[in-house]
């Protein structure tokens, strides 16, 4: 059966709870290298700067999956796609077990990067499958399997890296992404296409859609600017606590479990921007991880142990900030042009992993020039720039709910 925005039956909760393991365990591939960065760097001789290059390039990679690969979303099956990408991701974290040069696993980073993106392809297929007035808190729950699958990617790849090594973690992954694809290929429904435009008049569509659509604008920059915040503190994080406390990655990896708290507000982000409007959700979301990175100024006045059970509070309010305000800027943007989810989609996350590569670029830059105060000043800074994208946003559209 193919199945169209016009004609989805609600779905099964379980057929949804399979999409929102999909989505965490996909998305979750481009995230596991991050507490493992000092295991990575001790067994192929890397430098600090060399180790920021794997994240880097695994971000830039979904960026680009997501800007060239996204869009065949309204072009084709998203079944067919989700499968495509599950083999090939599958296949390319062993490849990376096997790495022992610098180039190779960079290669190889990319490329995970761009297949992750069947993480992408999953949250829209969920949209259109939600019945009518229920989009945001379908949309909500599937992304709270994609952002836990974020923030627990680090806790498992911390505990697996330090117990058994690197490797091992990549190869579990593999075995992972393998056997969801499978389950996925068999209980989601065949979807219909939504344009019959080639591939080159659906890239170029994209200009199209960025032009028209000043909310997407704004909900693509402010999330972009917030993404620089995130991904500049967890690049930095396994680092800079083996640098100062001198724990390993099993505990950097555990503070993925305090921000794991923060992706619970999905379902309730997607319910309110159901209700209220994106524009508020967004505000205070920016508002919340901008103050929450702020209180990290407060570290060098507190003994070890606040210092620690602060990084943890912050990393609560911040992730909790982001996540409510990308599910509410999802439900803002798929919203504008229901044909064109799958190029909305592309738009939105293109300059989220932007910022997600650029954070990871910069934090580890300023982190081995002026330490770990540099990094919170970049977060800071981001969180500030995103909210009042938002609060203009707000004040020159106060007539549009949805802006």
């Amino acid at each position: 059966m193919n199945i169209t925005p016009a004609t989805s039956p609600a779905p099964a909760a379980w057929i949804i709870l399979i999409l929102a393991i999909g989505a965490g365990f996909s998305v979750a591939s481009i995230y596991y290298a991050q507490p493992l960065l000092p295991l990575i760097g001790s067994d192929l001789h890397l430098s600090i700067e060399q180790m920021g290059l794997v994240p880097t390039l695994t971000q830039t990679g979904y960026a680009l999956g997501i800007l060239f690969l996204l869009p065949l979303g309204d072009r084709h099956d998203r079944r067919r796609l989700i499968l495509g990408k599950s083999a090939l991701l599958a296949a390319l974290l062993l490849i990376c077990s096997f790495t022992s040069q610098l180039h190779a696993l960079l290669v190889v980073s990319l490329l995970i990067g761009m297949t992750a993106t069947m993480a992408q392809d999953i949250v829209p297929a969920a949209a259109i499958l939600a019945p009518a007035g229920k989009q945001g808190k379908t949309v909500g729950t599937v992304m709270t399997g994609l952002l836990l699958g974020i923030l627990l990617s680090r806790t498992v790849s911390g505990i697996v890296g330090a117990t058994y090594g690197w490797r091992i973690m990549y190869q579990a992954a593999a075995v992972s992404i393998a056997l969801i694809g499978l389950v996925m290929w068999r209980v989601l429904p065949k979807f219909s296409t939504h344009s019959s435009l080639s591939y080159p008049a659906l890239m170029g569509s994209l200009v199209q859609l960025w032009q028209r659509f000043p909310a997407l604008r704004r909900a693509a920059l402010a999330q972009g600017f917030l993404s620089v915040a995130f991904s500049a503190f967890w690049s930095t994080l396994a680092v800079m606590l083996a640098e100062h406390y001198q724990l390993g990655s099993a505990v950097a990896g555990g503070y993925g479990i305090a921000g794991a708290a923060g992706a619970l507000a999905a379902p309730l982000a997607g319910g309110l921007a159901d209700k209220l409007g994106a524009a508020k959700v967004t505000q205070l979301g920016a508002g919340l991880v901008t103050l929450s990175f702020a209180l990290m100024f407060f570290l060098p006045y507190l003994p070890v142990h606040g210092q620690l059970a602060l990084i943890a509070l912050s990393a609560i309010g911040f992730d909790l900030g982001l996540q409510s305000s990308l599910v509410a800027h999802q439900n803002l943007v798929y919203s504008l042009e229901p044909q064109a989810r799958g190029r909305l989609n592309a738009l939105l996350f293109t300059v989220v992993f932007i910022g997600m590569a650029l954070g990871s670029a910069l934090g580890t830059k300023l982190y081995a020039m002026a330490g770990w105060p540099a990094v919170v000043s970049l977060a800071v800074m981001t969180g500030a720039i995103a909210l009042v994208i938002r609060l203009f946003g707000n004040a020159k559209s106060a007539t549009c709910p949805q802006n």
